[in-house]
């Protein structure tokens, strides 16, 4: 599932394939994936538009034009790629946008479970992302503290929910609480100020580095590499990965460090 460094790359892919350039034709082969507006509706405000600087919050992709602003979620499977026009359309390439003689931006999605909307001014870009909380890699300490601690539940379930903070998902979720020594099952409300600093600073680490990768890397020295192994193992202590649901999210977690 594409999280905050996924979404920054396809934030980096829009910026070097399209930045600058008009929107010679959109090209809608799938309007499952469109929200709140048409193929027709989508054309017209877009064609002849062109891509100003994008933005990404959370896990959101924010496609300025100077006018309206292409609102994309990538869900499970989605992803941004920049192809060439005359190059095969993929099964799962949703919607096309041709930026040049040699340039084509794609929309691809296998799952289709999130997708495009149209916001026409900045007060429906802001009624799309109400429920975000702040981003992940811009919020500071002591809003990280205030939003973390207040919450009822897990500290898990706290970091993956998206009105408390925008941009991780399971998988930076676990990492992180593996580098700071936090149990997964730690009510969130129970954490000490020196427990926050501490999962703020991995926080920030972790997210410079996944970032840096464009994924969450599966390096051996990282628990996301590690925990699809047969039988995982801690890359730190050596001790058995322990596996376990919480809300619903697979969880792995070392007891011996956490």
């Amino acid at each position: 599932m594409p999280e905050l460094p996924d979404v920054e790359g396809f934030r980096k892919v829009l910026e070097s394939c399209a930045k600058g350039k008009t929107i010679q034709r959109v090209d809608v082969r799938d309007t499952g994936v469109l929200h709140g507006v048409s193929t027709r509706q989508l054309r017209d405000a877009l064609e002849g538009r062109r891509f100003t600087e994008p933005e990404r919050h959370g896990k959101w992709l924010l496609a300025r034009t100077g006018g309206p602003t292409l609102v994309l979620h990538f869900g499970m499977t989605g992803q941004l790629v920049c192809s060439h026009p005359d190059d095969a359309a993929e099964a799962h390439d949703r919607v096309l946008f041709t930026v040049a003689r040699d340039r084509q931006l794609r929309y691809r999605d296998q799952r289709k479970l999130q997708g495009l909307w149209l916001a026409h001014d900045e007060s429906e870009v802001a009624r799309l992302l109400e429920r975000q909380g702040p981003d992940a890699m811009a919020v500071n300490r002591k809003e990280f503290e205030a939003a973390l601690t207040a919450r009822r539940g897990s500290v898990k379930t706290a970091l993956t929910d998206q009105s408390v903070l925008a941009g991780l998902g399971n998988l930076l979720a676990d990492e992180i609480l593996w580098r700071a020594g936090l149990r997964p099952t730690r009510p969130a409300g129970d954490l000490t100020e020196d427990d926050c600093g501490r999962l703020y600073t991995h926080m920030r680490r972790t997210l410079r580095s996944a970032v840096a990768a464009g994924c969450v890397p599966p390096r051996d020295s990282w628990l996301t590499g590690n925990r699809d192994d047969p039988a995982p193992t801690c890359p730190r202590c050596g001790n058995p990965l322990r596996r376990s649901r919480l809300a619903g999210r697979g969880t792995v977690w070392c007891p011996q460090c956490q």
